[in-house]
């Protein structure tokens, strides 16, 4: 590994499970998770600019983003108190995911995510969650995840099961038959 974005990604799947050893949403929960937050935007920052993009790099990037989220899920469910119509299509979203990842396994023999621009606006949403709690009703902020969320996994999915190569850096549909 020559790049330190790498083991900046390296770092957050590393810092990440600390949020589950603090207190949710107090400052030492904050401050964890803006510095995991700042690493996922410099990580690929970095990267580019050195002319360092990798594979691996990319690969690096979306399991540091899976275990912060899984974390995130874990240490936020017991203070958002979900209702069952939001449960079951969380779960539906995931499956959608997963359902993602093993088209890819299985067309590309590898694992990935896209990093396209529905998978970042959700990601920001999903990042400026814990800070919007404060300000936004808990009821929107859900449904506005969950909408979101519905919209990029389906895309992904149907990126992956209508290209013939894997490309991380797709950015959207509309850019499916663009190289």
């Amino acid at each position: 590994m020559k790049s330190i974005a790498n083991y900046i990604s390296i770092s957050r799947a590393f810092l990440a499970p600390a949020l589950a050893l603090t207190k949710p949403l107090s400052i030492t929960f904050f401050v964890i998770y803006l510095i995991c937050g700042i690493s996922d935007v410099f990580d690929g920052y970095i990267a580019r600019k050195t002319n360092t993009t990798s594979q691996l790099g990319e690969k690096l990037d979306s399991v540091a983003d899976l275990i912060m989220i899984m974390i995130l899920i874990i240490v936020l469910y017991p203070i958002i108190n979900l209702t069952v119509k939001i449960i079951v299509w969380v779960v539906i979203i995931g499956i959608i995911r997963v359902v993602s990842i093993i088209v890819v396994f299985v067309k590309y023999k590898t694992f990935g995510i896209l990093h396209t621009y529905g998978n970042k606006i959700t990601g920001i949403i999903l990042f400026t969650f814990p800070i919007s709690l404060t300000f936004i009703p808990l009821d929107v902020l859900i449904y506005m995840i969950c909408v979101v969320a519905s919209i990029s996994a389906i895309e992904e999915l149907f990126i992956h099961l209508s290209s013939n190569e894997f490309r991380a850096n797709k950015k959207s549909l509309f850019y499916i038959f663009l190289p």
